[in-house]
């Protein structure tokens, strides 16, 4: 995948989706949708999502040269007029230098295709999928300034720019995913969002296995699409009744790439892990952001978070990958989520009780029941709790002998 595969006609931000599946899907016997919301809603989202429960998205563009503030930076320089980014040109760069002069200097020179493959499956993929993100508008086209102008009443934007890209985007780099963006000025019907859907689910190159998200028009977001992001780091807090994503930043305060960026401002692997496991659980997946630089490297703070991710995987990945929420999805003032899959349930505990015994109140135990811990060879000792649930006696162990330093998982089989 070469970087200009996903800037084709240079989108408001540039990124590169990368999902991480584990499984193949078949849509079956093939209906043709209309363009119309009731109809493109019916469509049933592929299997391989569903399943895949991590991803890693890359936000890699002309914004990684100047590395600085965030991947807004053209419209806090140019748009907003923020003195800071106005200051920071100055006090770097020539007078009269444009953000087109970025480009050039965007040489993606140790961008390596096979490294980023191999980082990212040592990060959890089981197979790999790619999706291109695409923004509808763009901040300073003439055409949209245009239509903008016109109160959205003409579509020579549409027409001429944004749906000619998506087509060949489609129809050259064949995604897996479109994640799309860019919504929230005009409503899809200024977009022409429903006629582009319903070929690409009718007669694209990839309509039985593409899937695409909920932003395609400011009145879509959490209502239409194939899944929901609903905003960026969404995080619900009750199981939602429709597939859904939560989409976060390593960098809490940017999705590129950021020179300034300090320790403080980088998510911890507790943290990564436990929105993980809160997402998976409340049935959403959760997709990871990186910001390489312009060369095309990414930075070692980056890669120690997802190599972290994978390493939890590699133990816990049982309890996330192809798994369903469980009829309870949080021991309240415990910090355990579940999850389930076939007849297995998974208790998944954020702390480690102080008198070594976790106490689960939902499952209800059976003659059957059997409690084992994932990365743990023998089976756990366990009782009924006289007020509902059982309890579970931890393996007494030093911390440098358990399978992970936090977010362990309880498997429990026979039990309701």
């Amino acid at each position: 995948m070469k970087s200009w595969a996903m800037g084709a006609g240079l989108p408001l931000l540039p990124r590169l989706l990368l999902v991480l599946g584990a499984a193949e899907w078949a849509l079956g016997a093939q209906r043709r949708y209309t363009p119309d919301w009731p109809s493109l809603d019916s469509r049933p989202l592929p299997d391989w999502f569903d399943q895949a429960k991590f991803g890693v998205f890359v936000h890699w563009g002309v914004f990684s040269v100047p590395a600085w503030g965030s991947e807004w930076f053209w419209w806090h320089w140019k748009g907003e007029g923020s003195p800071q980014y106005q200051r920071f040109m100055s006090d770097n760069y020539p007078p009269g230098f444009s953000y087109a002069d970025f480009g050039p200097l965007f040489t993606a020179r140790f961008f390596d295709p096979e490294g980023w493959a191999d980082l990212f499956q040592a990060a959890g993929a089981k197979n790999i999928r790619y999706g291109l993100y695409h923004s509808l508008f763009e901040w300073f086209h003439p055409l949209y300034l245009l239509d903008k102008k016109n109160g959205f009443k003409t579509q020579y934007f549409v027409f001429g720019k944004t749906m000619p890209e998506l087509y060949e985007l489609v129809n050259r780099y064949k995604p897996d995913l479109i994640w799309s963006d860019g919504d929230w000025e005009s409503p899809d019907s200024y977009w022409n969002s429903t006629d582009f859907l319903s070929w690409l689910y009718n007669d694209s190159p990839v309509k039985d296995e593409v899937v695409v998200n909920d932003r395609w028009g400011f009145n879509c977001s959490c209502h239409h699409g194939g899944y929901y992001n609903c905003a960026d780091k969404f995080q619900p807090s009750s199981l939602p009744n429709h597939k859904w994503e939560m989409c976060t930043s390593i960098d809490k305060r940017s999705w590129g790439y950021r020179r300034t960026m300090s320790i403080s401002e980088v998510a911890s692997e507790s943290e990564i892990i436990s929105e993980l496991v809160q997402t998976v659980s409340l049935g959403g997946n959760y997709l990871l952001n990186i910001g390489p630089t312009k060369d095309g490297l990414i930075v070692p703070i980056f890669q120690e978070r997802l190599l972290a991710v994978g390493k939890w995987l590699s133990i816990n990945g049982e309890a996330i990958y192809a798994s369903k929420p469980w009829r309870v999805q949080l021991e309240k003032n415990e910090s355990v989520w579940y999850t389930s899959k076939e007849s297995a349930v998974y208790a998944i505990f954020l702390n480690w009780p102080e008198n070594g015994v976790l106490s689960l109140k939902s499952p209800k135990t059976t003659s059957a029941t059997q409690v084992t811990m994932l990365g743990i060879q023998k089976d756990l000792k366990w009782s009924t709790n006289p007020p509902g649930g059982l309890l579970v006696y931890l393996p007494q162990l030093p911390p440098s002998a358990l399978p992970v330093e936090f977010a362990w998982t309880i498997k429990m089989m026979g039990v309701e």
